[in-house]
């Protein structure tokens, strides 16, 4: 097993080992020993397969287990579902002194940690990931939301887990359609700041080691959120193929994943970085060839003109600006913060 310290306000370990699932209720007592119960929250493809392992790992440790499954797929992240969770956690009596487990992908971990983050005004949450996407980034950091109509994750809070407990073996039952949408993000950790772990990417395909992955992509993030936890200043950097990339995903419906939305988005932010003269075509070229190696989209059919206030919308924003993170080189991007005006131009010459 594999430990990943995050150096926050709040700190706490990633841990990454086969069987780990069998190992819930040991980790929960030992990080919570004043737990007396655990409110498991999972989606309709997930707990079917999981849900059993967890909460009997729970049981036998003396931790009651309350379980409530929500529909999978991207609108349970919504105002009502959300409701829904505070009214199950009221029903169940979770006090302070209990627990919040998120038991699924990127949309569970981030609704249940809505729901631990806003619950009486907060309480402990403990994220198990299942998903390539979640293990890699959204367990991770403690940014924890829903969506409304207006774009993606606009309602939120940062709430950090009280442990991420990461089981590779769950990636073994993902179809194969969703694993592929977290390589979108691992992909985007190697343009980021990490040329050797993008060239065994861009080599190895879908094969490549998950163990090095995992503890790579987790280190990395580890690194932003303990320098930035609440993401003011370099961790905006981990949101590099986001801003058109959330912009593409809300223009959808929500229709589109949001690892291909994000794929498209690396590729839009690495096309214009390129005609910008910001980095060289060949650079440019890395990128999209890495994504089409993974089955993952590199264009948009959507016109500027649609996404456009679907950018405008991005939480990322500030009043007069728009936080693009553009890419130099593989392994190094920037910061770069523009006027709307020039943003509109960026996402034109990446389309």
């Amino acid at each position: 097993m594999k430990n990943i310290r995050i150096e926050t306000g709040k700190p706490y370990d990633v841990m990454i080992g086969s069987g780990l699932l069998d190992n819930t209720g040991s980790v929960v007592s030992n990080v919570l020993p004043k737990a007396r119960k655990a409110a498991v929250i999972t989606d309709s493809n997930v707990g079917p397969v999981y849900l059993k392992r967890v909460s009997s790992s729970l049981e036998k440790t003396g931790i009651n287990c309350a379980c409530h499954v929500i529909r999978a797929g991207e609108e349970s992240k919504s105002m009502a579902v959300y409701e829904e969770l505070l009214t199950f956690l009221a029903q169940e009596g979770i006090t302070r002194s209990d627990v919040v487990i998120a038991l699924g992908g990127g949309v569970v971990g981030d609704l249940a940690g809505f729901a631990a983050a806003t619950w009486q005004r907060g309480i402990s949450c403990i994220q198990i990931p299942t998903s390539l996407l979640a293990m890699v980034d959204s367990s991770v950091g403690g940014k924890t939301a829903i969506d409304l109509p207006a774009g993606k994750n606009l309602v939120g809070a940062f709430h950090q887990p009280s442990a991420v407990i990461c089981d590779p073996d769950t990636l073994t039952t993902l179809p194969d359609d969703i694993f592929r949408d977290g390589c979108a993000e691992v992909i985007k950790y190697g343009v980021l700041e990490d040329r050797q772990l993008f060239d065994h990417l861009l080599e190895n395909g879908t094969k490549f080691d998950r163990s090095y992955i995992l503890s790579t992509c987790v280190s990395v993030k580890a690194r932003y959120v303990s320098e930035d936890e609440r993401e003011s200043g370099v961790r905006r950097m981990l949101n590099l193929g986001h801003t058109f990339g959330h912009a593409i995903e809300a223009h959808s419906d929500f229709r589109l994943s949001h690892g291909k939305s994000v794929a498209i988005g690396l590729a839009v932010i690495a096309r214009a970085a390129a005609a910008k003269g910001v980095c060289d075509a060949a650079a440019s070229e890395a990128v999209t060839d890495c994504l089409v190696r993974f089955g993952l989209p590199d264009r948009c059919p959507d016109p500027a003109e649609e996404l456009w206030p679907y950018v405008l919308a991005d939480k990322k924003r500030r009043a007069d600006s728009v936080i693009l993170i553009v890419p130099e080189r593989i392994g190094r991007c920037r910061i770069l913060e523009v006027g709307p005006e020039q943003a509109e131009e960026w996402l034109r010459a990446g389309l």
